[in-house]
C-alpha cells in the first residue's frame, strides 16, 4: 500500500497510554516516531532487539528505577504506525504511568491526540480508511457479531469488495473513453452490448456491496424503536419485557409514565435503542403534557413507531395519536393484552396497517414483534460476510449508485459517451473515498477524532 502525505502530517514523537485508564494488572505505554531510539536508550539503557520481548528496569533522569517490566521494540517500517514504536508494559498504577510518561515526554516527545496512533498507520500505508476505521469499531462493538463484523473489516475484506468494484468501473471507463476516439467509425462502439453487459454487472456488484453495508451499519449503530399510545395500554412493560428488567414504573394509574425513558437491547444481534414515552391523550395537566410534547418529538425521529393498543377495547384502532410527520418511518400497531380476551399471538394487515396481537404479560406473540421490526428495517440476523459500516460509507456508496445510473442514462438516451465516462469518474472517486485514496485532511481529522487515546 502507498504512503499518502497528509498537510497536517508531522514527524514528532508521539506517546500515550495504550490501555486503559484507572488501575490494572498491566499498562501499556506506546511511544511512535524518529525519537524512539533516543528514548529507549534514555529509559532503558540499552537497544532492544526487534520484536523480542524485554525484561528490563524503567529509569527516570536520575537513573532511578521507576517501574520493571517488558519492554518491545518495533523498527520502522514494520510496526502499527510504520515509523520506529516502542511499548512500554507496566505495573497498571495510574502514578507509575504517568512518571512513564512524564520520562518520556521530557525526552522530546509528546502527548498524542486520540487515534493519532491509527491515523499514522493510514498516512503511512500500512492500512487504508475503511480498515482505520474498524480498529474503532472493533474497540466499541456491542454484540459478538459487531466484533465479527469490525474484524473482518480491519482485515481488508470490506476494502478489497470496494477495490474489486473500483476496478471495474475503471475497466469501463477506459473502455468507454477508447471508444470516443472511434465516434466516426460506421461501427458504434457506444452500443456495443458489452458495455451494458459491465454496467449491468457494476450495479449487481454495488448492490450486494450496499446490503452487506447496510446490515453493517444497523450494526454499528442500531436502530431507534419509540414505544408510543395512549395510558395504561402496557407500553411501560413492553419496554420492560424487552430490556429484561424494571426500567419503567408500571401501575395502573394513568399518566405513570410523564418522561422519556431510554434503553438498549439486542435483537439477534441488532442493536435496539428502545424509548418509552407518556401516554397520549387529552391533559390539562401541564407536566404531562411536556411528556407528550417530547414523545412527539422522539417519534419524528424513530427509525420504527411501536403503537400500542389495549385488546380489549378495539375502538382504539379508529382512535389513533399519531403525527402526520411520521410518514417517514414504519410504525407497527400492537394489540396488547389478548390474554384478557383469549385470542391467539398473529400478525395481520388491516385496511393498510401491519398490526401484531401479542401478551406481554405472557410473552405470547412478543417473537412476532422482534421478527417483524427487523424485517421492516432490513434487518437479517443470519447475514454472512457483512461489514461494520458507517454512515460515510452508505452515503458514498450511494452516490457510486446515482453516478452509475447516470452514466447508463448517457449511454442509452442520449449516446453521449463523454458525458457517461465522467459519470464513472465521478462513481470512482466516490468509491475512494471510502478506502481514503481521496479524503480531505478535514474528514480525516473528524473521523481520527472519534478514536481512544493511544490508538
Amino acid at each position: 500500500m502507498e504512503k499518502r502525505v497528509s498537510l497536517n502530517n508531522t514527524i514528532d514523537t508521539i506517546a500515550a497510554q495504550a490501555t486503559a485508564p484507572g488501575r490494572g494488572g498491566v499498562a501499556i505505554v506506546r511511544v511512535s516516531g524518529p525519537l524512539v531510539a533516543t528514548i529507549m536508550h534514555a529509559v532503558l539503557g540499552r537497544e532492544l532487539s526487534p520484536r523480542l520481548a524485554t525484561h528490563l528496569d524503567f529509569r527516570n533522569a536520575l537513573d532511578e528505577t521507576i517501574d520493571t517490566g517488558i519492554a518491545i521494540f518495533f523498527p520502522n517500517p514494520h510496526s502499527f504506525t510504520g515509523e520506529d514504536v516502542l511499548e512500554l508494559q507496566g505495573h497498571g498504577g495510574p502514578v507509575v504511568v504517568d512518571l512513564i510518561l512524564q520520562r518520556i515526554l521530557e525526552l522530546g516527545a509528546r502527548l498524542a491526540r486520540p487515534g493519532e496512533f491509527s491515523e499514522r498507520a493510514f498516512l503511512n500505508g500500512k492500512m487504508d480508511l475503511a480498515q482505520a476505521e474498524a480498529v474503532a469499531d472493533l474497540i466499541n462493538a456491542s454484540s459478538r457479531q459487531a466484533a465479527r463484523s469490525a474484524m473482518r473489516s480491519l482485515q481488508g475484506e470490506f476494502s478489497q469488495e470496494i477495490q474489486s468494484l473500483n476496478e471495474k468501473v475503471i475497466h469501463l471507463r477506459m473502455y468507454i473513453e477508447a471508444a470516443i476516439d472511434f465516434i466516426d467509425e460506421e461501427i458504434d462502439f457506444l452500443s456495443d452490448a458489452n458495455i451494458a453487459n459491465q454496467l449491468e454487472d457494476i450495479a449487481t456488484h454495488l448492490t450486494t456491496i450496499q446490503a452487506k453495508a447496510q446490515q453493517g451499519s444497523f450494526l454499528r449503530e442500531g436502530i431507534t424503536a419509540v414505544i408510543a399510545g395512549e395510558p395504561n395500554v402496557g407500553k411501560s412493560s413492553l419496554l420492560n419485557y424487552l430490556s429484561g428488567k424494571e426500567v419503567a414504573i408500571v401501575t395502573d394509574i394513568p399518566g405513570t409514565t410523564r418522561d422519556v425513558l431510554r434503553d438498549y437491547v439486542l435483537i439477534d444481534g441488532m442493536p435496539m435503542h428502545i424509548i418509552d414515552t407518556a401516554g397520549l391523550r387529552e391533559s390539562d395537566d401541564i407536566v404531562e403534557l411536556e411528556g407528550i410534547r417530547r414523545a412527539y418529538h422522539e417519534m419524528e425521529k424513530a427509525d420504527v413507531v411501536l403503537y400500542v393498543m389495549d385488546a380489549s377495547k378495539p375502538s382504539q384502532m379508529n382512535k389513533t395519536h399519531l403525527s402526520p410527520a411520521l410518514n417517514h418511518c414504519p410504525i407497527i400497531y400492537i394489540q396488547n393484552k389478548i390474554d384478557l380476551t383469549n385470542q391467539t399471538p398473529e400478525k395481520l394487515e388491516d385496511e393498510g396497517k401491519i398490526v401484531i396481537s401479542l401478551s406481554v404479560k405472557s410473552g405470547a406473540g412478543i417473537e412476532l414483534l422482534k421478527n417483524h421490526i427487523k424485517s421492516q428495517v432490513g434487518y437479517e440476523s443470519a447475514a454472512e460476510g457483512i461489514y461494520l459500516a458507517r454512515r460515510r460509507h452508505l452515503d458514498a456508496l450511494k452516490r457510486t449508485q446515482t453516478h452509475v445510473l447516470a452514466s447508463s442514462q448517457q449511454l442509452s438516451e442520449n449516446r453521449a459517451g463523454e458525458l457517461a465516462a465522467e459519470e464513472l469518474r465521478l462513481a470512482q472517486h466516490s468509491l475512494c473515498e471510502i478506502t481514503g485514496e481521496f479524503t480531505a485532511d478535514d474528514l480525516l481529522g473528524r473521523i481520527f477524532s472519534t478514536f481512544c487515546v493511544g490508538k
